[in-house]
């Protein structure tokens, strides 16, 4: 497994309060772990560490709310929402070009979409504020296969979602509320990546 989660992972004692150990005033914890499961992925903001040197944070501080009604292009210059992709889960990724970690993670975006075909709508929208100038040669360069050079230009998806930082990515359910959010780079073509996006289902 390429992905290092770096995750705590609670011991729950036998209901004895003298010998639990007392209560972290922080909740968000952290502790390496190469192979994850479902069972083991706690519910709270953790860090994650991918072997190839990028770092993020799995957050679900935004559980449940509803994903973005507004509008971006698609690469014909259409306009188009999120809502077209609703009835199953999305995974929203916000990048640019000038993101040295969203291109990173790019190709673990594309194969993802791929591992995934059918089970979740990989949507990456770009935020460059140039829009399809730069970013449809960055797809013809880099030859994407699975996912779309959408465009966003005047960030409204970003504003939207919090303005976070670059990269982030966001699983919606197949109703439309969040689940988890990513702020930071990943290789999303991960077994535990796989794990996370079954909390969706």
């Amino acid at each position: 497994m390429r992905l290092l989660m770096i995750i705590i992972l609670f011991l729950l004692t036998a209901c004895d309060s003298e010998s639990a150990a007392p209560a972290q005033a922080d909740s968000d914890k952290s502790l390496k772990k190469d192979n994850v499961t479902a069972e083991d992925i706690i519910f709270e903001n953790v860090d994650l560490e991918s072997a190839n040197g990028l770092n993020a944070r799995l957050m679900y501080d935004y559980n449940g709310t509803p994903m973005p009604t507004d509008s971006f292009r698609a690469p014909d210059g259409s306009s188009l929402t999120l809502e077209r992709y609703k009835g199953r889960p999305i995974l929203l990724n916000l990048w640019a070009t000038f993101c040295v970690p969203c291109r990173v993670e790019m190709p673990t975006l594309d194969n993802l979409a791929a591992i995934e075909e059918g089970n979740i709508s990989v949507i990456t929208v770009s935020q460059d504020l140039t829009g399809r100038e730069v970013v449809s040669p960055y797809f013809e360069r880099y030859g994407f296969q699975n996912i779309q050079a959408f465009t966003d230009r005047p960030n409204a998806l970003l504003r939207a979602v919090g303005e976070v930082g670059l990269p982030a990515t966001i699983l919606y359910d197949s109703e439309g509320k969040e689940v988890w959010r990513v702020v930071g780079g990943l290789e999303w073509d991960d077994e535990t990546v796989a794990e996370l996006i079954r909390q969706a289902r």
